[in-house]
C-alpha cells in the first residue's frame, strides 16, 4: 500500500513570508504522494479590518457572517492558495489548489449549535476520494484551502485542522496515510513557554491524564482531538511538530507522536 502524507501548515507560518518559503521548499522534497492543507493566518482578519468588517471570535473560532465569508474565500481560496501553488511549482513540485467545492471534493453542512450561530461555518459530511486519488496517482500534489460547500450553492468556512483530519481519514481507505500537523511549536508542550518540554508520545490514557491535570494548553485540545479521531478511523500515524523540522517530523526524529 502506497504512503500518502497529509500535512497541515499552521497559520503562523502562513503569516511569515520567509518561514512559508522555507517550509514549502522542504515540503516539495517530500517523496511520493502528498496533500497540503492550509489555513489563513491573520490575513483575513487584517483585510476585514481594512474593509471595516467587524470580526467575532468564539473559543478561537471565527463567526462567519456573509461579508466575512466573502473575505475568507478571497484570502484562503484565492491569494494564499494560489501563492502556495505557485511557490511549489517554482520548487519543481507540480501542485493544484482546490477548495471543497472544486470537483465536489468536500461537502459540508452549515454548523448547527444549540446556543450559538456560527454563521457560514461548515462541518464536513463527505470527501470525494476518487478525484483526490486520480490527482495523487498522477503525482500531482493537492493544496487544499479551508472552504467547503453544501451541494446547494453555499460556500462554507471550515476549520483547516478538521479538513486535514477528514482528508487523511478518507484517503486512509486506499493508502497508508501519515497525518502531520506542522506549526510554530516543536510539538505538544508541557510548558508553552519552554520549547524543550516536548511530550514525545501521547496515547489515549496519557492524553486523558494530561487534560485532567490541565497540563495541555487549551488551544491544542481541538488539534489533539482531531489526531485521535484520525487514528481511530484508520490513519496510520499522526505527528504534531515544528514546520521548520518537516523532514525530522516525517522520520520520527522530532515532534509529538500521537498513538492509541
Amino acid at each position: 500500500m502506497d504512503t500518502v502524507y497529509v500535512i497541515k501548515i499552521g497559520g503562523n507560518i502562513i503569516d511569515n513570508e520567509a518561514a512559508l518559503a522555507s517550509f514549502l521548499k522542504d515540503f516539495a522534497t517530500v517523496p511520493g504522494k502528498k496533500v497540503l492543507v492550509h489555513g489563513g493566518g491573520k490575513l483575513a482578519t487584517q483585510l476585514a479590518a481594512r474593509l471595516g468588517v467587524e470580526q467575532q471570535m468564539v473559543d478561537g473560532r471565527r463567526i462567519t457572517d456573509a461579508e466575512t465569508l466573502k473575505i475568507v474565500t478571497m484570502v484562503y481560496a484565492g491569494y494564499i492558495n494560489k501563492n502556495v501553488v505557485a511557490q511549489l511549482q517554482s520548487y519543481g513540485c507540480n501542485a493544484i489548489g482546490l477548495t471543497g467545492a472544486d470537483g465536489n471534493v468536500i461537502q459540508a453542512h452549515k454548523r448547527k449549535h444549540a446556543t450559538m450561530d456560527y454563521g457560514f461555518v461548515g462541518d464536513i459530511d463527505a470527501v470525494n476520494t476518487g478525484l483526490l486519488q486520480s490527482l495523487l496517482e498522477q503525482n500531482i500534489t493537492v493544496v487544499a484551502a479551508p472552504i467547503t460547500h453544501d451541494a446547494h450553492g453555499q460556500l462554507l468556512n471550515t476549520n483547516a485542522d478538521t479538513i486535514a483530519q477528514e482528508l487523511a481519514t478518507a484517503l486512509g481507505k486506499q493508502y497508508a496515510v501519515q497525518l502531520i500537523y506542522s506549526f510554530e511549536k516543536k510539538g505538544v508542550l508541557l510548558d508553552v513557554n519552554d520549547e524543550s518540554s516536548v511530550i514525545p508520545v501521547i496515547d489515549t490514557n496519557s492524553y486523558a491524564d494530561l487534560k485532567s491535570r490541565q497540563l495541555i494548553f487549551a488551544g491544542m485540545i481541538p488539534k489533539l482531538d482531531n489526531a485521535f479521531s484520525a487514528l481511530q478511523s484508520g490513519v496510520s500515524k499522526v505527528i504534531i511538530g515544528k514546520a521548520e523540522e518537516l523532514q525530522e517530523l516525517i522520520s520520527g526524529r522530532s515532534g509529538t507522536t500521537i498513538s492509541q
